[in-house]
This record gives C-alpha cells, sequence and structure tokens, in this order.
C-alpha cells in the first residue's frame, strides 16, 4: 500500500531525515519508534504531505505522490492525527469532527460515519455539542482520532497518540487503535511508548538520528537486547 524509498527530507541546511526507507502493507499495523529529535514528526509530516521530501519517493497505492500539493495526500485516501490533537477547541466536538469529512465520498457517508466514530468512541457522542476545549486530553485524543476516520481514508497517520495521557486512558486509546485496524484499515504509528507499540504492532522500525536503524517484526525486535536496554531499560 505505501511504499516509502530513499527518503531525505530536510530544513533549510539541516537535514532531518536520511535514506529513508519503510512500508506499510494493506490492512497492516506498522509502528516507528525512536528517541526525542529521531524525525518521527518529520516523517508523519511528510507522509501527509505537510513537510516537502528533499529526494525520494512516497508511492501509495502504486502512485507516486511525492510531490502532490498536501491537500492532495488527503484525496489520496490518507489522513493524519497530528501530534498534540491540534483542534479547534472553539468550536464544538460534532464540527471539530464534520470538519474532517469534506471530501465528496467522505461528505455523503458524513451520518454513517459519525455514527462509527461514536461507537469506537462512547465518550464523543455525550459531547458533541460542546466546545472541544472543555474535554480532557484523552477525551480531545478521541475526537483528534475521530476527525480523521471522518475522511474514510485507506491509510492513518498517527504521530505520539499516547502522548501527555494518563495510564488508564493510555490503555483505552491503543485498544481503539487496535480495532480500527482491525477493520481493515492500514495504521502507521509513530509513538515513543515502546512497550504499547511494539505490542500493537506486526512489524516496527526504529529511527534514530533521522535514520532507520533497526526493522523486522515487532516481537523479534522486542526481544533485541539494544531495544530492551535503550527502550525499556531492562539489561
Amino acid at each position: 500500500m505505501l511504499e516509502v524509498r530513499n527518503l531525505h527530507v530536510a530544513y533549510g541546511a539541516a537535514p532531518a531525515l536520511w535514506d529513508l526507507s519503510i512500508r506499510v502493507g494493506t490492512g497492516e499495523l506498522v509502528c516507528v519508534v525512536g528517541p526525542n529529535g529521531a524525525g518521527k514528526t518529520t516523517l508523519i509530516n511528510t507522509l501527509a504531505g505537510l513537510q516537502r521530501a528533499s529526494s525520494g519517493s512516497i508511492i501509495f497505492e502504486g502512485r507516486d505522490i511525492t510531490r502532490l500539493a498536501p491537500h492532495k495526500f488527503c484525496q489520496a485516501g490518507i489522513a493524519i492525527v497530528p501530534e498534540s490533537r491540534r483542534l479547534f477547541t472553539s468550536m464544538t466536538v460534532l464540527e471539530n469532527l464534520e470538519l474532517g469529512s469534506f471530501l465528496p465520498e467522505a461528505k455523503a457517508r458524513r451520518r454513517e460515519t459519525l455514527e462509527q466514530v461514536c461507537e469506537l468512541f462512547p465518550a464523543v457522542r455525550q459531547k458533541l455539542a460542546m466546545p472541544a476545549g472543555s474535554l480532557s486530553g484523552g477525551q480531545q485524543q478521541m475526537v483528534a482520532i475521530g476527525r480523521a476516520l471522518m475522511a474514510r481514508p485507506r491509510l492513518l497517520l498517527l504521530d505520539e497518540p499516547s502522548l501527555g495521557l494518563a495510564p488508564s486512558i493510555v490503555m483505552d486509546m491503543f485498544d481503539a487503535i487496535r480495532r480500527i485496524n482491525a477493520e481493515g484499515l492500514s495504521v502507521l504509528l509513530v509513538e515513543q511508548n515502546v512497550s504499547m507499540a511494539m505490542e500493537l504492532a506486526t512489524r516496527a522500525y526504529v529511527l534514530e538520528e533521522g535514520r532507520i536503524v533497526m526493522e523486522g517484526p515487532a516481537r523479534d525486535l522486542m526481544q533485541r537486547p539494544e531495544i530492551r536496554k535503550a527502550y525499556l531499560g531492562l539489561d
């Protein structure tokens, strides 16, 4: 479904990603883990069209979308849940969700998708008429994921969905992501919570200083001594 080949991304003269290649298969849940500053958010933003690649290619469903205008990444079938959620806090929850469904196909099925989002996140149904800024952090993250789902994407990009959330809410959030993927949606998850991300994913990439340094089945990577020591604090 998604194949990234030899991707280079820079901010001015400062390189952020180096010769990066990853892939996500249809219906697959893949995670990218790594320390702060590794380039995880840059990767997600580039795959969403928000950051331009210096070189390399992004192939989605057999089509090269590397140079598309940012809004056409969404038209192609890719939706992003950005770090820190970025909701319109003075607008209602319903208005925030509806902003995700302005593509013709998504708009035609808005009511159906809204019901699916409310089934996935029952707490959201009770808050539809409230300002998004009045919700808790966990509820806002639910709305952010719901807004992306309203576009009816085929690939969902998640940037640090557990950031700043209480441990109990994190468990609920990862369970929701698991259910989203189980329904057939491909997911690329960028996450600092390495143990949870690796447990959820089928395959994983480790990103350090803008480069992929390890990749493979998530369960296999979790057994690597360097992963256990660096990210889990285990010898």
